[in-house]
């Protein structure tokens, strides 16, 4: 970790040329690299396609907790449930619940 001796921002490496070198993203300074002593990490970024938490035992079922929650699909009385955080992080968690009869997932906002 290295700060910008003008403006105090913490500088972030980056590749120029060839040359791996300190760019602060605040005011533009850039300064070369130890190449021995710094190390050039780059991020991959996986985009999941189904964000529903599913975890499945060695027998197949899944290990999520189950409460009595009546099922808008096929009306079963059992259901899975997680909580999962998808608005701002001010705002209560979501509520999803998946129906241990047909399958059918759905959420409840507070």
């Amino acid at each position: 970790m290295k700060f910008c001796p003008r403006c105090r921002s913490m500088m972030v490496l980056a590749k120029e040329g060839g040359k791996t070198i300190w760019k602060c993203p605040k005011c533009g300074y850039v300064e070369e690299a130890n190449t021995s002593s710094a190390k050039l990490v780059e991020k991959t970024t996986l985009n999941r396609r189904d964000d529903k938490p599913i975890v499945l035992t060695k027998s197949g079922e899944e290990a999520l907790p189950k409460v009595r929650k009546v099922c808008p699909r096929c009306g079963n009385e059992e259901a899975y449930f997680w909580v999962q955080q998808t608005r701002a992080a001010d705002e209560p968690p979501t509520r999803f619940y998946k129906c241990t009869r047909c399958g059918y997932v759905w959420r409840e906002y507070e």
